[in-house]
């Protein structure tokens, strides 16, 4: 009797451990999905003409993962590029000239890894939509254009090819006296819009979105810098698993198709 009970003694203690072990087995999913569904906010430093795109698509992302929140702190880039070598709390830079990536990639302040050239721009003239008295660059030079909204070209890049493109063409001595400036390219478009400033330079992008504004003239492509706009993950993030996420969707085609509604272009193929 004594060698049976000892033989069901064993039994019940590996029945247990069985259960154990499969009772644990299932509650590891759970715990898994627990975890990979705690919220996290990802904070992203864009270029201020990125804005009504990067709405749309933060909106797409966030539908489709409920843990994550996106959170935009837009400006222009070189005010951005500033704030995160200052150390302000930043999970990815998506800027509006390479001059910013460059630089903080030269502080090692991205993964190198995640970088990529998303979209790409045009730089265009842009006049009240009531006024006709522009309708090309040539024309700044008229008297009866008192006004020229342009960014600060040391801190907003669509400043900078602004200023490239007057130089190019031979204008921007000519004009400077004219010249008032904004400290993104949005609060260009602004005075334009208000008619504080007869004529300004925007991207493209931004001036689709106004309809107070006219298209007088498109700058050359040779006349600039290339217009593209390059992303990268902050070395500094906390969040770098949602980070690089987000990153990914920001270059597949849902996102894509975003930024194609909103007069951004495919960015150039790199040799």
């Amino acid at each position: 009797m004594k060698g049976f009970a000892d033989t069901r003694s064993r039994a019940r203690a590996i029945i247990a451990l069985v259960v154990a072990i499969l009772v644990a087995a299932t509650l590891v999913p759970f715990a898994t999905s627990a975890q990979k569904s705690s919220p996290v906010t990802v904070i992203v430093s864009a270029a201020i003409s990125l804005k009504d795109a990067l709405d749309e698509i933060a909106k797409l992302y966030e539908a489709k993962h409920l843990n994550v929140t996106v959170s935009y702190n837009y400006g222009g880039s070189g005010a951005l590029q500033h704030q995160i070598e200052q150390g302000a709390p930043v999970d990815i830079f998506f800027s509006a000239a390479e001059k910013q990536m460059d630089a903080l990639q030269a502080e090692h302040l991205i993964l190198l890894p995640t970088r990529r050239d998303v979209v790409r721009n045009a730089l265009v003239l842009v006049t009240p939509a009531d006024n006709d008295t522009v309708k090309d660059f040539s024309d700044l030079a008229n008297p009866a254009v008192k006004t020229i909204a342009l960014g600060e070209a040391a801190t907003v890049p669509a400043g900078m090819y602004s200023q490239q493109t007057l130089q190019h063409l031979g204008l921007f001595d000519g004009i400077k006296s004219k010249v008032v400036y904004a400290k993104d390219v949005r609060q260009v478009l602004t005075y334009v819009e208000t008619g504080n400033a007869d004529a300004g330079l925007v991207y493209r992008t931004d001036a689709l979105t106004s309809k107070k504004v006219r298209i007088a003239a498109t700058a050359p492509e040779d006349s600039h810098d290339i217009i593209v706009y390059p992303l990268a993950v902050l070395n500094t993030t906390k969040n770098e698993p949602a980070a690089r996420e987000f990153e990914d969707f920001m270059g597949g085609p849902e996102a894509k198709a975003v930024f194609i509604k909103y007069g951004f272009a495919a960015p150039p193929i790199r040799d």
